[in-house]
Order: C-alpha cells, then sequence, then structure tokens
C-alpha cells in the first residue's frame, strides 16, 4: 500500500470520524472515488485505534476524571466524572446492541450502498440544521438527566446507517435537549470512547478469525499516527470554532455530497 493511500485513509478517517459528516461514509466512497482496492481489516483498525487516542488524549481531563468517578462510584460517592460515567454508560448500550446485530447477522454489509449513503447524508443533515437553530443553551453535561441521555444515545443508534453520521446525530440529539454546539461536541466526542472501542473490538474478532490483513504491521502503525494526527487536529478545529461557526457549514456539505452521490450514480 502507498504512503499516498496510508495519508489519503488517514485523512478520511481522521478528520471525518468526529465532525458531523460521517466517516463510514467517506471510508466506504474513498476507495472506489481514488481508484484503490479495499484497505482491508489491519488498517481499519489501527484508523481506528489512532482516533481512539486522539480523543482520549484531547480530553485527557474529562477522561482522568471519569476514572476517577469510577472508583468514587464504586464506594458509593458520585463526583462530577463518576457522573459523566454514568451519562456515557447510559447512552452506549443501544449502539452496541444495534451494531451487534447487524455485526452477527451479517447485514452490515448489505447497508454499504452508495445510494442509500447519498440519502442518508442528505436527509440527517435536515434535523442536524433544525436541531442547531431552534435548540437551547441551558445544558451541560453535569445537568444533563440520564433520560437525555439515553435519548442522544438512542439516536446514536441510528449512526450504523452508513452516512447517517455518530457525531452528526448525537450532536443532533444533544443540541435537541438544550446544549450548546460546545457541549454538544464534547459529549458526543466523550460517547465516541466506548464505541471506537467496540468498533476496534470487532477489528480484532476479524483478525483472529484469519480475516485477510490488507497491509503490513509498518502500514498499520503508520496509518495509526497518521490517523491519530487528523483526528486530533479536526477535534482541535471544531472545538475551537463550532460556537462561531455552528452546523451549517457540515449541513450543506452534507446536502451537496449527497446530491452530488445521487448525480453520478444516475
Amino acid at each position: 500500500m502507498s504512503l499516498f493511500t496510508l495519508i489519503l485513509l488517514a485523512l478520511v478517517q481522521g478528520i471525518t470520524e468526529f465532525l458531523p459528516v460521517s466517516s463510514s461514509a467517506h471510508l466506504i466512497l474513498a476507495p472506489g472515488a481514488a481508484g484503490f482496492e479495499d484497505q482491508g481489516v489491519l488498517i481499519d483498525l489501527m484508523a481506528h485505534v489512532g482516533s481512539l487516542a486522539a480523543v482520549m488524549i484531547y480530553f485527557r481531563r474529562d477522561v482522568a476524571a471519569a476514572l476517577e468517578g469510577k472508583i468514587a462510584l464504586a464506594q458509593g460517592r458520585v463526583t462530577p466524572g463518576g457522573r459523566l460515567v454514568l451519562l456515557i454508560s447510559a447512552a452506549t448500550p443501544p449502539v452496541l446492541l444495534a451494531g451487534g446485530v447487524l455485526y452477527f447477522s451479517g447485514l452490515a454489509d448489505a447497508l454499504r450502498s452508495p445510494a442509500l449513503i447519498a440519502w442518508m447524508m442528505i436527509l440527517f443533515a435536515i434535523p442536524l440544521w433544525a436541531a442547531d437553530h431552534f435548540g437551547r443553551k441551558a445544558v451541560t453535561t453535569q445537568t444533563l438527566g440520564l433520560r437525555s441521555a439515553v435519548l442522544i444515545g438512542l439516536a446514536q443508534a441510528l449512526a450504523l446507517l452508513p452516512g447517517a453520521s455518530r457525531s452528526g446525530v448525537t450532536m443532533t440529539a444533544a443540541r435537541a435537549v438544550g446544549m450548546d454546539r460546545a457541549e454538544a461536541a464534547r459529549f458526543s466526542m466523550l460517547m465516541s470512547i466506548p464505541v471506537i472501542g467496540a468498533f476496534g473490538l470487532i477489528g480484532v474478532i476479524e483478525l483472529a478469525r484469519g480475516a485477510d490483513l490488507g497491509a503490513s504491521l509498518t502500514e498499520g502503525l503508520i496509518m495509526a499516527g497518521l490517523s491519530f494526527a487528523a483526528a486530533y487536529v479536526a477535534i482541535a478545529v471544531l472545538m475551537r470554532f463550532v460556537e462561531r461557526i455552528g452546523f451549517l457549514p457540515f449541513v450543506i456539505y452534507r446536502v451537496a455530497l449527497g446530491v452530488a452521490i445521487l448525480v453520478l450514480i444516475a
């Protein structure tokens, strides 16, 4: 696999993983658009490793607080970090359950359709715009209720549709329940930690079952490093400018890409 291919895939994975534009859709479309074969299990796994490292390091204070909060919860005390753990724990099961059904039933491959991706890109742009335009700005992770966290988690399960975007649907739901843009983005990214970890576990299972690596370990490590760098920059830029620019640029991009795909298909 060429260095150009690794750089392209790393940019696609790292940048789109945390922006509300669907990383899965871009990773499905990228090989065909650039004219190279599917990247294989190892590259996918290492790309997720890089993204996971980026979000954990960028939000290292939240991660440290959550780890301390787990200990406090075990001792019967609820700290801010422990409350964050409870919220993420309440939001995570729906996507893991739905993902398990798709994976073990073999339906996941049936969803890798360019037409489906195009329509999901367009359709899920509408609630993203509406929630951002009409949403309140009164709720933080310290005032978010467990019921609202479960609702955000249910929305996250929709991200298994390629083109829907995990970050997009969770930010949409977070804005709908009253979080401001920065809090919605922050909570969405913290929610991604167990989800990306689960996707990485699937990659490990595939490798253990003898799946074709598709690349060497050296190429995998390069992918992890490049994906980490791209994801870290994407997170930093989004968190710095999200309150100022809002989600409208991503809405426009989603609709434009969806329409372009439909035109190419037609």
